[in-house]
This record gives C-alpha cells, structure tokens and sequence, in this order.
C-alpha cells in the first residue's frame, strides 16, 4: 500500500509539491495563532520554515537542487521554476484596476518610484561593501532588494551568475520578512490607519508578501490598498533593473 501511494506521489510531482506546502502554509498559520497570537503573520513563519527546508535540502544532495533531488519532492522544481514565477507575476499584475490605482494620486507614484530605487541603491551599497565590486553582481544584489522576483529577472537578464542570483533572491526574502514582521509594531509610528496611508506604505515597502502579511496582522481592511501599489513594484523593476539602473550603475563603477 504505502509503496503503491509512493508511487503515485512520485508520478504526480507537482500536484505533491503543491500539497506539501499547502501543509508548510497550515502549519505556519497554527503557529502564527497559537505561539504568536497573530502578532508574526502565517506568511512570515512560512518563509521561514521553507528556508529551513531549502537549508536541510541542501544539506542531504549536496548543495545541487535541494529538495526537488528528492523523487518524491521533484516536483518542487517545477512549482518553484521560471514558469510558474512569471505566470504569477502576470495572474498579480491582471487583478490590478487602473481605476483603484489612480486614487493614489501622484504620491502614490512618488512612493513607488522611491520604494524602486533606494532599496535598490541599499542593496548594490551593501553588495559592493561585501567584495562584490562589478556593476553586473551590483545590480542583481540591488534589484533583489526591490523583490526577490525582480532579482532574478534582473540577473537572468544582464548575465549574472547563479550565485548572484541566489544571493539576490535571499536578499528580497529578507526584506520580506523584515516587513512582514515590522509593520504590526511600526504601525501607529507610521500612521497606518487609512487607504491612502497603505497605499503610500504599499510603495515605499514595494514587497507584496511582505506588505499584504504586515497588513493583514495589522488592519486586514489596509490590505487591498497596500498590495495595489506593492504589486506595481515587481513591473517596474523589471523594467528598470536591466536597463536604467543597470545602466547607471555601470557608469558609476565602470
């Protein structure tokens, strides 16, 4: 029995990755309520315990493609490719009404715009302050910093390695947690009370899960506003990363 259910675990991969983290999410949400009382969001938790995965995965095969080395887990590869990355980004980018974002005004843009371009300023600071001296490995560790999708994308696009890359993606995780975890206790400083005051946080924070989680553990009626102008954040990096801030960049450095 148990190597009969081995083996359509097995030769139905991706329906078994799903399921393994639909379990890592459920999980993440009964500590979330139950040892934080709601105060560190599901998301934040689950990040975490994918990370711890990824760490053991590593740890057993090597270092060479973690969990989805393991033939029960294969499928955690494909759910966690460049396929199902850019359909998400373009299922995120479809549910974005023109009319709701116009209501941010040109602040909200402004915020946008700022939320782009210092964190990624932060992180190529930081990428050159640890050796990382070239404008390619610059950029893709500073475009990380936006999100951990633009990373990649940045990275794939300007020729990187995929060293840089994994670093870039773990930079963009960071700052998601870091969200995540803040907005609860940064909230009254911040004065998260309106949908205007999401929308402007939604762009300077520029993280969709990392806002959508800190919102949702702080007022779940904000969360909406906050992930409409977040969700601009992953376009417009991937629009300026390989390009203007590429540019930039190379200029500065050389």
């Amino acid at each position: 029995m148990l190597e009969m259910l081995n083996k359509i675990l097995i030769a139905n991969g991706l329906v078994t990755a799903f399921a393994c983290v639909g379990v890592a999410i459920w999980l993440a949400g009964v500590i979330s309520r139950r040892l934080t009382l709601g105060y560190v969001h599901g998301s934040a938790i689950a990040i975490v315990i994918g990370l711890g995965l990824a760490y053991f995965g590593g740890r057993m095969t090597s270092g060479e493609k973690g969990l989805a080395d393991f033939p029960l887990l294969t499928g955690i590869g494909l759910m966690g490719g460049a396929m199902f990355r850019d359909f998400a980004i373009v299922a995120t980018a479809f549910e974005v009404q023109p009319s709701e974002a116009r209501k941010a005004g040109m602040i909200g843009a402004l915020s946008l715009l700022l939320g782009t371009v210092i964190p990624f300023v932060i992180g190529a600071l930081i990428a050159r302050a640890f050796g990382y001296t070239d404008a390619v490995s610059m950029t893709t560790i500073g475009a990380g910093a936006v999100t951990y999708i633009v990373g990649p994308i940045t990275g794939a696009a300007i020729g990187a390695s995929s060293d840089v890359i994994a670093l870039s993606i773990a930079t963009g995780l960071i700052k998601a947690i870091i969200v995540m975890v803040g907005t609860p206790f940064a909230a009254k400083f911040m004065g998260l009370k309106t949908p205007r005051s999401a929308m402007i946080f939604g762009g300077l924070a520029g993280t969709v899960s990392g806002v959508s989680a800190g919102l949702a553990a702080t007022d779940r009626r904000l969360v909406p506003y906050g992930a409409l102008v977040a969700t601009f954040h992953t376009g417009v990096g991937c629009l300026l990363g390989p390009s203007v801030l590429y540019l930039a960049t190379k200029a500065i450095v050389g």
